[in-house]
């Protein structure tokens, strides 16, 4: 198993009520991708709780095997919901690990 876990900082230009929105339409967007993506083994998004870091989301997700992330990478549903949080993306750190 593969666990891919993926952090978004987020540019402080943007004001609260767009970011929050942004953030929400990502989560929706995330959680709907294991109807059209059935590698996904499990997926999550939360939103940070503690101001005092710098990165706003979290995405947890496992798959079967790396290629399995990989596909999934590039699969065009996630690569829709992908390009709709770009522009307000400041930085990203990415993860996979397996167990």
């Amino acid at each position: 198993m593969v666990k891919h876990i993926v952090l978004f900082q987020l540019k402080p230009e943007v004001a609260p009520q767009e970011k929050m929105q942004a953030m929400e339409a990502f989560r929706k967007g995330i959680l709907a991708l294991p109807a059209v993506i059935p590698s996904i083994q499990h997926i999550e998004v939360g939103f940070n709780v503690n101001p005092a870091e710098k990165y706003e989301i979290a995405l947890y997700s496992e798959f079967q095997t790396l290629d399995d992330v990989k596909a999934y990478a590039v699969h065009p549903s996630h690569v829709a919901v992908a390009n709709a949080l770009k522009p307000y993306v400041l930085s990203r750190a990415c993860t996979d690990y397996e167990i």
